[in-house]
This record gives C-alpha cells, sequence and structure tokens, in this order.
C-alpha cells in the first residue's frame, strides 16, 4: 500500500515538473525570456501532478476505449482548472489567468482552446507515457523509494507553506468588492513587486492575475495613515 502511494507521488511529482518545463518553454518561445512560472517558488506546477494522478485513477476501467480516455480526460482536466481558478479566486481575491477574451469561454476560467489538448495529452499520457515512468519506477527497491519521496515530500511542503504565505499578502491588500478594474489590478501588482523579489516573480508568473480591490478603502487607510504620521509630529 505504501509503495503503491509512494509511486503516486513519484508519478504526481514528475508531471508537475514536466508540466512547470512546458509552461516554461511555451513563454520562453513567445516573450523570449525565462519565467518561473506557477505560484510555487520551485520548479514543479502541482495542477499538472493533480491531473495525471485524477486521469490516471478515474480513467483505468476505460483504457480499451480510447474515444472514452479522450472525452474524459477533458472533462476531468477542464474541472480541475476550473475549480483551482474559482477557489484560488474566493481565497487568495485574485484571478491568476483570464480567457475571457478567448472564444467558447466558461467565465474565463475554462476555454475550448486549451481543452481539446487535454484530450490529446492525456490520451498519450495514460496510453504512452505514464506506462514507461511506472516501470522506471517500479525498478526502484523500497529503500531508495522511500528516501527519494521523504525528500521530494518535505521539499514540497515547504514551498507550499512559504509560497502560501507570500501569496496570502494578496489578502491583506484586496477584499472582494464589485468595483473591479484594470487600473486596480495595475496598482496591485505593483504593491506586490515592491515587496520581494519572490513576489515581483508571482506577477511575472501570472502576467494576467487581476485582484478584486476596494479603491475607496485604500484611500480611506490612506489618509488615516497621514493623520496619524500628522498628529506624531
Amino acid at each position: 500500500m505504501l509503495r503503491t502511494i509512494e509511486l503516486y507521488f513519484l508519478l504526481f511529482f514528475t508531471y508537475s515538473v514536466l508540466g512547470w518545463v512546458m509552461e516554461v518553454t511555451k513563454t520562453l518561445i513567445y516573450k523570449k525570456k525565462f519565467v518561473n512560472r506557477g505560484f510555487l517558488i520551485g520548479p514543479y506546477c502541482p495542477i499538472y501532478g493533480y491531473g495525471v494522478i485524477l486521469l490516471t485513477i478515474l480513467l483505468k476501467k476505460y483504457q480499451e476505449d480510447i474515444l472514452a480516455t479522450f472525452i474524459f480526460s477533458i472533462l476531468i482536466c477542464g474541472t480541475l482548472e476550473y475549480i483551482t481558478s474559482y477557489f484560488m479566486e474566493k481565497f487568495f481575491h485574485a484571478r491568476w489567468w483570464d480567457y475571457s477574451q478567448r472564444k467558447f469561454n466558461i467565465n474565463g476560467r475554462i476555454c475550448l482552446e486549451t481543452l481539446l489538448p487535454f484530450g490529446i495529452m492525456g490520451c498519450l499520457i495514460l496510453y504512452i507515457v505514464n506506462p514507461i515512468f511506472l516501470n522506471l519506477f517500479n525498478k526502484m527497491p523500497n529503500l531508495a523509494l522511500h528516501i527519494i519521496c521523504g525528500i521530494l515530500f518535505v521539499v514540497y511542503i515547504t514551498d507550499n507553506i512559504i509560497s502560501g504565505k507570500i501569496i496570502s499578502n494578496l489578502k491583506e491588500i484586496s477584499v472582494n468588492v464589485k468595483d473591479n478594474t484594470e487600473e486596480i489590478s495595475k496598482k496591485v501588482k505593483k504593491i506586490i513587486t515592491q515587496r520581494s523579489g519572490l513576489h515581483r516573480r508571482l506577477v511575472e508568473a501570472f502576467p494576467a492575475i487581476k485582484a478584486k480591490v476596494n479603491l475607496k478603502e485604500w484611500i480611506t487607510k490612506g489618509e488615516e495613515k497621514i493623520s496619524e504620521l500628522k498628529n506624531r509630529k
């Protein structure tokens, strides 16, 4: 049982790294510069790992039917992307990616342009890539598997804690209100980039980030600080 869990974790981590490589490569091609994609510090994008694990577990009984695998890959990965976008926005009061300008999108969270590749990649992963990785991982001795998974798990959890703390700063400068505008989003980005290198990396990784901010509350807080400084003089 433990070995099975470790094999799945190793598979999760492998695809998280491969997803990061794909995102970085895509950005390098289009923007001609390196950008550390993802909201974690390390070179991995967990959403890819979670997606593959879900496909691997949920689509086992459909592997004889490539059409079913294709369709369910789209549904599973599309749902995962939509839910991830929704809860990250609710928790951090920020939209991390936005497909509103693309055709056939649903609330800007998912779109047809990204859903179809999910189906193709799902088939490639389940029929070709997964067997290769699982065969390789199964050859590893138990001790080596324990050590590697243990180290990766500690690194991953530590990264989540540190990155979560950095991202949670968004909650200090934004609240969920209706007066959201592009101008306000730019101001939020400016504040984030002034905090640290890690905050700047966050903005570079998600250039389309849109924070929901109450401008009136900002002004009120600013006036309070100015008044406080005057009283100290």
